[in-house]
C-alpha cells in the first residue's frame, strides 16, 4: 500500500496552490508540501491519516482547510480488487517491454526484478549510484555557500547548488532507500545506502535552505536599497542650501539608515549593514550636526503641540466628568513629556521651556477642575444621603423640629459648598433650593 494515493493528492493539490497565494512562504511553502506529498505517493506504507496530513502540511501553511484535509483522509484508501485485477492483466500483457517495465520507479516492480533478475536494473543501479553522489555532493555544497556565504554570489551560487541537489533527491525512488544491491556493488563499487532518516534529513536540510534562500534575497534587497538611498541623500544633502528640501533629504537620509538596522542580523546583509550602519550614523552626525538638533526639537514641539492642542479641545464646554478631565490631563502629560525631552545643547530648547512652562500652568488649573469634580460629587452625594436620613426622621410619629431644622441646615451648608461649573452643580442648586425652601416653612411653623 502507499501512505498516499493519487485521488487524494489531487484533493490536496489545489488547496496547496491557493494558500500558497495567500500566505507569506508563498511558492517556497507550496515547493516543499508539493515535494513531500510527492515522496509520501511513493513511499510504501500504511495510508495517511488526517492528523499524520495535518502534520505535513500545518508547519508551512497554518490556515489550511481543515474539510479539505478531511475529503483527502476519506479518498486515502487503497484501489478496489477491480482495480488489482486490471493492474495484473497489464503486467502479464506487458512482457514484450519487461525490460523498459522493469526500470521503471515502482517497489512492486523493482524489489521482485531486483530478486530475481537484477542485471535488467543495470540501468537503474547506474542512474541511482549517480543521482545519489550529485544529491549528497550538492547538498553539502549549497549548504557551505548559504550559510557561512560571505557575499551575495554565494547565495546565488548555493541557490543553484539547492535546484540541482532537489533535482537528483527527485531522481531517487523511495523504494531504493536503505536497499544495497549486492551484485552490481560488488563490480561497480558503488558507495551508497541512503536510509529513510538520510533521505529525510537531506529533504529537510533542502527545505531549509530554500526558506534561508528567501530571507537573504529579500534581505539583500532591502540591504541594497538602503545603501543607495544612504548614498543619494548624502550627495544631495551637500548641494543643497538649508530649508524644506534639505530638511526632507535629512528626513530620507534617516528612514535609510533605520532600514540598515532593521535588517535580521542573521543574514549576509545584516551582516554587512551592520558594518557600514557605524560609518553611515557617524557621517550622518557630522554632516548635519546643528540641523539634526533643530529638526529633533523641532519634531518633539510640533508633537508636544498636537497633544497640547487636542487637550485644550477636550477641555471647551464644561463641565466635564472626571473621566473626561483625566483624559484631558493625560493629553497635558503628553505634551509635557516630549517638552521634556528636549535637551538643553538643542537650538530649540529655550522654545520648548516656554511651552514647558505654559503647558504645566494649564495641567494645573485641569488639576484643580478634577479635583473640585470629585469634591462637587461626593458632596451631592452625603447631601442626598443626609435627606433620606431627614425624610425618615420627618415621617416619624412626634419629630423633633429643632433636629430637623438643625438637620436641615447642615445638609444646606455641604450643598452650598458644591462650587460652579460641575457635572453636578444643577443638581445641587436643585436640592439647595428645596432644602432652604423646606427650612423656611418649618421656621414659620
Amino acid at each position: 500500500m502507499k501512505r498516499l494515493y493519487d485521488q487524494a493528492f489531487e484533493i490536496l493539490k489545489p488547496e496547496v496552490k491557493k494558500c500558497a497565494q495567500k500566505d507569506l512562504v508563498g511558492d517556497v511553502g507550496e515547493k516543499i508540501i508539493l515535494k513531500r506529498l510527492e515522496k509520501m505517493r511513493s513511499q510504501a506504507g500504511d495510508p495517511l491519516t488526517i492528523d499524520e496530513l495535518r502534520d505535513l502540511i500545518s508547519d508551512q501553511f497554518p490556515s489550511f482547510s481543515e474539510t479539505v484535509l478531511k475529503q483527502a483522509a476519506k479518498a486515502n484508501r487503497p484501489p478496489g480488487i477491480f482495480a488489482k485485477v486490471v493492474w495484473g492483466t497489464a503486467i502479464l500483457g506487458g512482457l514484450a517491454g519487461i525490460v523498459a517495465v522493469a526500470n521503471l520507479p515502482y517497489p512492486m516492480i523493482r524489489f521482485p526484478v531486483a530478486k530475481t533478475l537484477p542485471i535488467l536494473l543495470l540501468p537503474s543501479y547506474i542512474n541511482m549510484d549517480y543521482n545519489y553522489r550529485q544529491a549528497v555532493s550538492l547538498v553539502e555544497q549549497s549548504d557551505q555557500l548559504i550559510n557561512q556565504a560571505t557575499a551575495i554570489t554565494d547565495i546565488e551560487l548555493g541557490v543553484g547548488k539547492v535546484k540541482q541537489a532537489q533535482k537528483h533527491l527527485d531522481q531517487l525512488p523511495v523504494w531504493f532507500l536503505g536497499y544495497y544491491p549486492q551484485a552490481y556493488c560488488s563490480f561497480m563499487g558503488c558507495i551508497w545506502r541512503f536510509t529513510f532518516d538520510e533521505y529525510e534529513g537531506a529533504r529537510k536540510n533542502i527545505g531549509r535552505m530554500e526558506s534561508k534562500i528567501f530571507q537573504e534575497q529579500n534581505a539583500y534587497q532591502e540591504y541594497t536599497k538602503a545603501e543607495q538611498s544612504i548614498k543619494e541623500a548624502q550627495q544631495k544633502f551637500q548641494k543643497i542650501p538649508p530649508g524644506n528640501e534639505q530638511q526632507q533629504t535629512i528626513a530620507v537620509w534617516q528612514t535609510a539608515i533605520d532600514q540598515l538596522e532593521k535588517i535580521p542580523p542573521q543574514t549576509l546583509a545584516g551582516k554587512l549593514a551592520q558594518k557600514q550602519l557605524g560609518t553611515a550614523q557617524r557621517d550622518f552626525q557630522q554632516q548635519l550636526g546643528f540641523v539634526a538638533g533643530s529638526i529633533q526639537g523641532n519634531t518633539l514641539i510640533d508633537a508636544a503641540m498636537q497633544f497640547a492642542s487636542q487637550a485644550a479641545k477636550a477641555s471647551q464646554n464644561p463641565p466635564h466628568t472626571a473621566q473626561e478631565w483625566q483624559q484631558v490631563i493625560k493629553l497635558w502629560e503628553q505634551a509635557i513629556r516630549r517638552l521634556e525631552k528636549v535637551p538643553t545643547e538643542n537650538p530649540s530648547y529655550s522654545e520648548a521651556q516656554k511651552k514647558l512652562a505654559e503647558y504645566q500652568s494649564n495641567l494645573g488649573i485641569v488639576e484643580i477642575r478634577l479635583e473640585a469634580e470629585k469634591d462637587a460629587i461626593e458632596s451631592v452625594k452625603q447631601a442626598k444621603s443626609a435627606i433620606a436620613q431627614w425624610q425618615k426622621l420627618a415621617r416619624s410619629k412626634d419629630p423633633d423640629i429643632g433636629s430637623l431644622i438643625s438637620q436641615l441646615t447642615d445638609i444646606i451648608s455641604t450643598l452650598e459648598q458644591v462650587p460652579a461649573s460641575t457635572t453636578v452643580t444643577s443638581e445641587a442648586q436643585n436640592l439647595l433650593r428645596a432644602a432652604q425652601h423646606t427650612r423656611q416653612k418649618l421656621y414659620i411653623n
